[in-house]
């Protein structure tokens, strides 16, 4: 005669569950309303394992961000001179995305609470601007040298973060609904349409052409004459572009 028996399932591990009892609290009770207290309890543990893991009750709704947030640096401090650093930033963005639509029903839930708690609205723009940080540090590098170069790292940084959270806001306000990463290459894709050097992320149209002269004599860089073609509907910032290209390869 056999006998069978189910195994007891596996509990999860204790920030998870501190996590899962957080929300749980929060939904039933309101953010407010719940009290880290409150959350050990349900949890089963001791204040002191809360504190282990979250500083404080603010980062138990925001898990995750610091493992994120260390990926992207070091995503970042992996850049060769090979990469378009444009380009490497708006990939370091979709780290952040990846980590969002790992639980989307996590996510749209966290989304749902943060709407309602000014306080935790806030602390979600420090996280933001956490990342933005440490995409213009990367830049910054990479543009040392070049003129307005700070200025340059600190636009585009503020760019990639914008068109990321443009795209992942509207699929958290869609319930998870549809494809986040496609969403998110669409409004990256602007961000290197706009800011990438064209030499480095394929033809764009006709825009400008340059090229240099010097009459046929051996000439300084004073004397290097360079003479710009362009179409006259051209944007401004295009033909900078490509002059900034031609100046870089002389």
């Amino acid at each position: 005669m056999s006998s069978s028996s189910t195994a007891p399932a596996a509990k999860p591990p204790m920030r998870d569950a501190l996590v899962a009892a957080a929300f749980r609290l929060f939904l039933e009770r309101g953010y407010e309303q719940t009290t880290v207290d409150d959350i050990v309890a349900l949890a089963g543990v001791g204040r002191r394992s809360f504190f282990r893991y979250f500083p404080s009750k603010e980062d138990v709704v925001f898990p995750d961000h610091e493992r994120c947030l260390a990926d992207m640096t070091a995503f970042l401090a992996a850049s060769g001179p090979e990469h378009e650093p444009v380009r490497r930033a708006c990939d370091a963005a979709r780290l952040v995305l990846r980590m969002y639509a790992e639980n989307p029903a996590f996510s749209v839930q966290r989304y749902r609470l943060t709407r309602k708690v000014p306080g935790l609205r806030a602390y979600e723009l420090s996280v933001v601007w956490r990342y933005e940080r440490a995409l213009a540090r990367y830049l910054r590098g990479r543009f040392a040298g070049r003129p307005d170069g700070t200025l340059r790292a600190d636009v585009i940084a503020a760019a990639v973060v914008a068109a990321h959270n443009n795209a992942l806001r509207s699929w958290l306000r869609s319930d998870g609904q549809g494809d986040a990463g496609t969403a998110v290459d669409h409004a990256l894709g602007y961000v290197q349409r706009e800011f990438a050097r064209p030499r480095d992320t394929g033809p764009a149209g006709p825009a400008a052409r340059v090229t240099s002269s010097n009459d046929g004599r051996t000439a300084s860089p004073a004397d290097d004459v360079l003479v710009l073609v362009t179409r006259r509907d051209a944007p401004l910032w295009r033909v900078v572009q490509e002059l900034e290209a031609v100046l870089d390869r002389t």
